[in-house]
């Protein structure tokens, strides 16, 4: 961030001089938006007369410090307040993990990761940024995508009505429900390595789904989110400077794509973060032709952001809880031999579970309109005893 102009000093006391940024500090910059010219007061006689005691100042008032390009962003929580994390260049700390795992950081028993940085002190925080009490509803409806992705089948519902004589009472069930087909949260089960296993070394017999009940979308159930949530609208800054995606290639978006979408709105990562990533997916695949979304159903085929150690490094260093996007995936899928797989990062190695097919389209829109692009969020995933995910049931609410 430059520093401001030196101006004339006006007859009043010397402005302080602006703060350097600490930009180099911080893995996201904030940007200020240029000073703003203070303009000339016009005085006729009249006011020249009323005004004889103050004329000085008002004829030539101190300029103005320009407001920051995000209006009010909430009070942080004390550093103190959450779990010292080594940088990702210090992991492992333990000897049976592998180069770049978490295992043990929350503890050697621990199953939900990075969600530990959601402590109370940071969730009081977050509350603040709570402004207009405008809520944002993030599920997509469980019928879309239609038909569905990956080889998931869609749901068939039933209404039932209750027989005479209590036939005013209606009932309703899903067959063949699929808590992945659209908005999703991955359990920390849903993916392990297929060399090292499963995040904190648990033993596949243990593992829901392998012979055991653990990592199932039931520990996250059981706890709840909540936090502070950040928006990074790739889709919006790709538009403003002119760049396409094709969302019918496994197109990758580069890690400098999100972290100047964070700079140029402004937003500052803070530690425990949950991290939403708005592509412009749901927004393309809303608008599409039913033979387009037949033919993503037979060969899914989706872009997303960088699946690399590099992607994984940086938030992890910018301690984010979890992240999110409207891409199915995060990452960009299929992938092509030998490339990494940024699941088996955050997933096996971190504990950060992974949000997808989030429908952040009237959020995106409200954060555009009013240039604030944080909010309290809430999720509330379905209580599935070793489930392997669940719709988010997530509220954005500013």
């Amino acid at each position: 961030m430059a520093k401001a102009k030196a101006r004339k000093p006006a007859p009043k006391p010397k402005n302080k001089p602006v703060a350097k940024s600490k930009a180099a500090a911080q893995p996201v910059k904030l940007n200020a938006k240029p000073s703003v010219k203070a303009k000339a007061v016009k005085t006729g006689p009249k006011a020249a007369a009323k005004a004889a005691p103050k004329a000085i100042p008002k004829a030539k008032p101190a300029p103005k410090k320009a407001a920051p390009q995000r209006a009010a962003t909430t009070p942080r929580a004390p550093e103190s307040t959450g779990p010292k994390l080594p940088r990702y260049e210090e992991l492992p700390v333990r000897p049976d993990a592998p180069a770049g795992a978490a295992w043990g950081v929350f503890g050697d028993s621990d199953e939900i990761g990075t969600i530990n940085l959601l402590t109370p002190e940071r969730v009081c925080a977050a509350v603040q940024s709570v402004q207009s009490g405008k809520v944002f509803a993030l599920n997509l409806p469980i019928t879309i995508p239609d038909p569905p992705l990956f080889t998931r089948g869609a749901h068939r519902h039933t209404v039932k009505i209750f027989p005479s004589p209590a036939e005013f009472v209606l009932d309703d069930y899903l067959d063949n429900f699929y808590p992945q087909a659209s908005s999703q949260w991955d359990a920390l089960a849903h993916v392990k390595h297929p060399m090292f296993g499963a995040y904190n070394g648990i033993p596949d017999e243990e593992i829901t789904g392998r012979g055991g009940n653990r990592l199932g979308i039931d520990n996250l159930a059981r706890r709840g989110i909540a936090g502070r949530g950040v928006l990074a609208d790739i889709g919006r800054y790709h538009k403003r400077i002119g760049k396409e995606i094709d969302f019918l290639r496994p197109t990758t978006i580069p890690l400098e794509d999100l972290q100047e979408t964070l700079a140029e709105q402004g937003t500052e990562l803070r530690p425990g973060d949950i991290l939403l990533i708005r592509i412009g997916w749901t927004e393309f695949y809303l608008g599409t032709s039913p033979e387009v979304r037949e033919e993503l159903a037979r060969e899914t085929i989706v872009p997303g952001i960088e699946g690399t150690a590099r992607t994984a490094q940086w938030l992890w260093d910018n301690n984010i809880a979890a992240v999110a996007s409207d891409s199915p995936a995060l990452e960009p899928l299929p992938k092509g031999e030998g490339e990494d797989f940024l699941h088996f990062h955050l997933l096996a190695f971190f504990g950060m579970p992974i949000g997808e097919m989030w429908n952040l389209e009237a959020l995106a829109e409200d954060c555009a309109a009013d240039n604030r692009y944080e909010f309290f969020i809430t999720s509330a995933p379905l209580h599935i005893p070793g489930g392997v995910g669940s719709p988010p049931n997530a509220l954005a609410i500013k």
